[in-house]
């Protein structure tokens, strides 16, 4: 009896005992793969966050591209500032006032002289030909740099490049003919309207053989490269990447962000190294300009280039400064929000004075009523919802830049500081007031 009461006790604990053997041992499987897993999944992620912020300084000019081709008015925007810069006025002047002196004859000007002192003229011009032409070229440099600092000539300036930029796009693709146009590995602009009115202030100066000067067409160097053909060539591959390119740069890094083990360490660590690729962009420009001001030939300003060069990637470097702020407030807000030592602390300090508000608004008689509640009761809610109003805000935004980015930021945060002011549990019946 005694061993069949023990042979009867012990079935179910060897069962029992097997079967916990058998989860030990699918557990230990299960560990030995999971390594590999996490492990594999860690490489995808590394090589998606990589491949996105590699992506990221050619989507920052493929948008840009695509946004000056695309927009008139962007494009009006951004060539406006050309017509009141002090070093591109004088570099036009002093073209137009070269083409202007090419056709003007020095002795034509005799006809004007009585015929008694013609001769005297005469001997004059050839004693002091070069004085007079000196001269000559002064005034007219006057009258076309009068036509050329006026409203009249940034109205022609602006009215033109909104004219033609549908050339101007057919220019930078490399087809195409009009006020603007490339030739020679060269970048120009027609300046015959402006030696129009050089020609009408001349003749309204006195001097009448201006009447006789014809149509001229002069071209001003805007740029001036000899790999253009080439910068041509991946102008084209941006303007068809279009917006594509930065939203694949995003996702890329998005889907990194997502594979990864520990999401909020490589959040941070993702949108600092996009920040920090896209800040890479701005010094390259910085140091293309160098480059480039060093390459021009003698014979173009370079203070004229230069202003050109910084007016066409004005709205470049404000992207840049826009998503080197975005790549800095994305992280810290998800180191903010962690679980980490510093952050606790801060979000400690954050609460304590909140409270310490709250508590001088209380001592002043002030209640938040039925509202403080209901914020409490969906606090979380609200946060959310204020969250998503901040990025729609951003997305919406004409032309975000830096500032933008951070204005926004830190009207969230006032916001969520207004919350938690707001947010109080609601008092027992039985608690004192």
């Amino acid at each position: 009896m005694a061993d069949s009461g023990a042979s009867g006790s012990g079935g179910p604990a060897d069962a029992e005992l097997a079967a916990l053997k058998a989860r030990i041992a699918a557990l230990e499987a299960e560990g030995a793969r999971r390594p590999t897993h996490h492990r594999v999944r860690s490489i995808v992620a590394v090589v998606l966050i990589v491949l996105g912020c590699v992506l990221a300084p050619p989507a920052v000019v493929a948008a840009w591209t695509a946004d000056i081709v695309g927009d008139t008015d962007r494009y009006v925007d951004t060539v406006r500032p050309l017509a009141r810069d002090r070093d591109v006025q004088n570099a036009a002047a002093t073209r137009v006032t070269s083409a202007v002196m090419d056709h003007i004859d020095l002795a034509a000007l005799l006809q004007d002289v009585a015929p008694t002192q013609r001769p005297l003229a005469q001997q004059a011009l050839g004693r002091l030909g070069s004085s007079i032409e000196g001269a000559v070229s002064s005034f007219v440099h006057d009258k076309a740099q009068a036509v050329i600092a006026s409203d009249a000539f940034e109205r022609i300036w602006v009215d033109a490049n909104r004219h033609i930029h549908d050339t101007v796009n057919k220019a930078l693709t490399g087809s195409g003919g009009g006020a603007v146009k490339i030739e020679k590995n060269t970048v120009t602009v027609d300046l015959a309207p402006v030696v129009d009115q050089v020609k009408k202030r001349l003749v309204d100066s006195g001097m009448t053989i201006a009447k006789k000067i014809p149509t001229i067409h002069t071209d001003f160097t805007v740029l001036r490269s000899d790999d253009i053909g080439r910068v041509k060539t991946y102008f084209r591959l941006l303007q068809l990447a279009g917006v594509w390119l930065p939203v694949v740069a995003v996702l890329l890094v998005a889907s990194g962000v997502l594979l990864a083990t520990h999401r909020r360490r490589v959040l941070i660590v993702s949108a600092l190294c996009f920040a920090f690729a896209t800040l890479l962009l701005g010094v390259a420009l910085t140091v293309f300009r160098i480059v480039y001001l060093d390459a021009l030939p003698a014979g173009i300003s370079q203070p004229a280039a230069g202003s050109v060069y910084d007016t066409l990637t004005r709205f470049l470097r404000t992207s840049v400064r826009e998503i080197v702020a975005l790549g800095v407030v994305v992280a810290l807000t998800a180191w903010l929000t962690g679980p980490g030592r510093h952050a606790t602390l801060v979000r400690r300090l954050w609460h304590s004075g909140i409270d310490a508000v709250r508590t001088t608004a209380d001592h002043a008689g002030l209640r938040t009523g039925p509202v403080g509640p209901f914020v409490h009761r969906y606090r979380t809610w609200i946060t959310w919802t204020l969250a998503g109003a901040a990025v729609l805000a951003y997305l919406l935004w004409p032309y975000p830049t830096g500032w933008v980015v951070v204005g926004l930021a830190l009207a969230l945060l006032f916001a969520q500081g207004v919350v938690d002011f707001l947010a109080t549990r609601p008092r027992r019946k039985d608690s004192p007031a």
